[in-house]
């Protein structure tokens, strides 16, 4: 029950902070924030990325959303361990091929069965590059074919590397927003660099015109 409680705090706290900081907005521009399974899919900066999702989904949705975060880093002392366990309910998986135990793939499934909305980052590590994207894993194609149901949700979180560069321990306060686009799913028998190829585009799509302007 205390730690139920302090797992609440802390998560009231870390949005609170993330709002302050950024002043974060969300901007559904593929349909309205209403109750239902997902899978957001997002571009991948900053180690804060899927603080910034969770935080501008309304209460109602993020009480059911989980992220799917690297146990490598959330399981390396016992006060990430919390947050990451407790506050988040984050589904951790071992990045490690030689020293995982349990399939990454049967883990998010398990999270979906359960009824959870996840969140997920396809290109599989903090971008750092000056791409728009890393090319994407296939993780995304497998969930999609494994349960079709569910629709996957493009996500384009803008200016948090800024506010969170690399090496850097105090954050710089800066506007953030995080765009949500239309869903997508696997069509039966589509390949999986054909579905790859679609789930970046939407994910671009609903990137800054900066960003698009740099890709063209």
């Amino acid at each position: 029950m205390i730690k139920s409680s302090l797992a609440w705090l802390a998560g009231n706290a870390i949005t609170t902070f993330a709002r302050f900081i950024t002043a974060v907005r969300a901007m559904w521009e593929g349909g309205e924030p209403v109750p239902g399974q997902r899978v957001y899919f997002a571009n991948h900066t900053s180690n804060g990325d899927f603080i910034l999702i969770w935080t501008v989904l309304p209460p109602h949705m993020r009480r059911n959303t989980r992220p799917v975060a690297g146990g490598d880093y959330w399981l390396t002392s016992r006060l990430r361990s919390f947050i990451g366990r407790d506050v988040f309910n984050a589904v951790l998986i071992d990045r490690n091929t030689e020293t995982r135990r349990e399939d990454p793939l049967e883990l998010i499934l398990q999270g979906l069965d359960e009824g959870s909305s996840l969140i997920i980052f396809p290109e599989g590590t903090r971008n750092m590059s000056d791409e728009p994207l890393l090319p994407f894993k296939s993780g995304i194609y497998n969930i999609s074919k494994a349960r079709p149901e569910v629709d996957l949700v493009p996500v384009w979180i803008d200016n948090l590397n800024d506010v969170m560069p690399k090496g850097k321990l105090i954050p710089i306060p800066l506007l953030c927003t995080v765009t949500f686009g239309a869903p997508i799913r696997a069509k039966e028998g589509e390949r999986r660099e054909d579905f790859l190829k679609r789930a970046e585009d939407a994910l671009l799509s609903i990137a800054p015109n900066t960003t698009k302007e740099a890709i063209a």
